[in-house]
């Protein structure tokens, strides 16, 4: 029997039931950063990120402070002393700890 037959032998009622546990199942899974976030993607140029925020143009990024980096953004989930981390505004794709973008906000 193959993987669909089993699929179509379910009741309506079967699948509804599954369903939530599926996509929970989903939700949890951890997601891993396919790669690292380069300055001329389309989502961080959006968001005038910069990896190194050292290198911000104040003219420039009017929102930019000095001190503010990915490291101690709220946003930001990279383990302390990493080089880069997950950041929940770029799902799928880490940042470097000593970047910026317009959307910092404080941990």
């Amino acid at each position: 029997m193959n993987k669909h037959a089993v699929l179509h032998n379910w009741t309506r009622r079967q699948f509804m039931t599954a369903l939530p546990a599926i996509g929970l199942a989903a939700w949890s899974a951890p997601v891993r950063a396919d790669a690292l976030l380069k300055e001329t993607d389309q989502e961080a140029l959006a968001m005038d990120y910069h990896a190194d925020a050292a290198k911000v143009d104040a003219a420039k990024s009017p929102k930019y402070k000095p001190g503010q980096t990915c490291t101690n953004c709220a946003l930001y989930f990279g383990d302390k002393g990493a080089a880069s981390g997950a950041c929940s505004l770029f799902m799928g794709k880490d940042v470097t700890a000593i970047g910026w973008c317009n959307a910092w906000e404080p941990k």
